[in-house]
């Protein structure tokens, strides 16, 4: 494999909440500049109803925040194994599939890529997380064979997979100097990975791998879901949520359910979904609540919201407490958030991703004290509750700070280069 010559093919990490795209070339970042020179694009798409165009990642924020009327769509990999990507969406009146809509994006970063290469790419090696589905291996199988044929149906003609936290793992080896046994740590924005691999710098460029893999294990828990759970306990309280009605009975959640998980919340601003709520307006025993929800699906601003409550996640990973304001809704209203809280929160989510790594371990058959090193990637592996929990499991392995962003994209393209020459 000549490795003086551009690849072939690209690497791509279709993300939850951001995508990158790798294409290993000599005396050139791997990583390419998909948005503003940034190698990140956030999967994100917005349809404009009235300047009738679609648009993708920061540009589709900022056109929704702006205030143009239309249609807002993230988290889009969350819809592989959902019961959504069989049915259909309503864009400009019109019922879109699903599976259309995650090949607008997919398509989005292949033109991107050949814009910046000056040349078409017909081989890839797309990024999958070890489970899309927990305990479902038919579900898995589906959601994978819909990502396959997306991405054949907007023109890669080869497509292939590889492990996410493998990825990640073949990045980070090509900076070592010495063999390590690794546990890679992938938390992402819809999953949670990891990889135990033995790494050394001999082996980078090496295509057959298998035998150094020692195990691979995953959690469907990601950022989105700690956002969930973030607004749950701390903010949807304000917009009704646990609220009794006169027969003593609580309010129905489905409303608070979909208002706190990014690629549900479109359901809220349906006309069926606003009627039941003002069906039971006037059985709840303190109407204070659902008032609020009416004034924020009437602003339509449940990705504002969601928006908010993402940025104090991330800021609690920073400081201790912060002052969220919900002034946009209502005067003077706002909510305290402190990362206690959020940990308290997220508290069942932490211990599943503690049992997936023990469970990863044993599988393996290797000690707690026989991993070298936690190489942690993904949007959402700088919390401290999550870093803590992995350090009380691993005491002995240092820990490495990888590209949160970037890890996966350029460990595709080492991938891509290593299968297509």
């Amino acid at each position: 494999m000549s490795l003086d010559l551009p690849a072939n093919a690209l690497g791509i990490d279709f993300g939850t909440s951001n995508s990158t795209v790798g294409w290993l070339r000599p005396g050139a970042p791997t990583l390419l500049p998909l948005e503003e020179g940034k190698i990140t694009l956030p999967s994100v798409l917005f349809f404009n109803y009235e300047e009738r165009h679609s648009v993708f990642g920061r540009l589709a924020l900022h056109e929704y925040l702006e205030g143009y009327e239309g249609r807002l769509m993230r988290s889009l990999k969350s819809l592989l194994g959902s019961k959504l990507l069989k049915s259909e969406t309503t864009v400009l009146g019109s019922a879109v599939p699903f599976k259309q809509i995650l090949g607008l994006f997919i398509a989005e970063l292949k033109q991107r890529a050949e814009v910046i290469a000056e040349r078409p790419f017909e081989q890839v090696v797309l990024g999958r997380p070890v489970f899309f589905v927990d305990d479902d291996e038919k579900a898995d199988k589906e959601a994978a064979d819909t990502l396959e044929g997306v991405a054949k149906s907007i023109g890669f003609k080869d497509v292939s997979f590889q492990y996410e936290p493998i990825a990640a793992a073949f990045d980070y080896e090509s900076t070592i100097s010495k063999e390590e046994l690794v546990l890679i740590v992938d938390i992402g924005g819809g999953t949670s990975d990891f990889s135990l691999i033995r790494l050394a710098p001999e082996r980078h460029m090496v295509a057959e791998r298998h035998d150094d893999i020692l195990a691979t294990g995953g959690v469907h828990i990601g950022g989105t879901d700690f956002d969930k759970q973030l607004s749950l306990q701390a903010v949807m309280p304000l917009f009704g949520y646990g609220s009794r009605m006169k027969s003593d009975a609580p309010m129905p959640t489905s409303v608070h359910l979909n208002l706190a998980t990014w690629h549900t919340i479109n359901a809220v601003y349906a006309q069926k979904s606003q009627l039941a709520l003002k069906s039971m307006r006037y059985d709840i025993l303190d109407p204070t609540g659902i008032d609020r929800l009416f004034k924020l699906i009437e602003q339509r601003a449940g990705h504002w919201l969601a928006m908010q409550i993402e940025d104090s996640k991330i800021a609690l990973s920073e400081t201790e407490r912060l002052h969220l304001s919900l002034e946009r809704i209502e005067a003077e209203l706002g909510v305290e958030l402190t990362r206690a809280g959020f940990n308290a929160a997220i508290g069942n989510l932490l211990e599943r991703v503690r049992g997936s790594v023990t469970q990863l371990l044993g599988n393996a058959g290797v000690s707690v004290e026989q991993v070298d090193t936690v190489f942690f990637t993904g949007g959402s592996s700088g919390i401290p509750a999550l870093r803590q929990q992995i350090a009380a499991l691993l005491p002995n392995a240092r820990h490495v700070e990888g590209n949160v962003f970037g890890s996966i994209g350029s460990g595709l393209a080492i991938e891509a280069k290593k299968r297509y020459g």
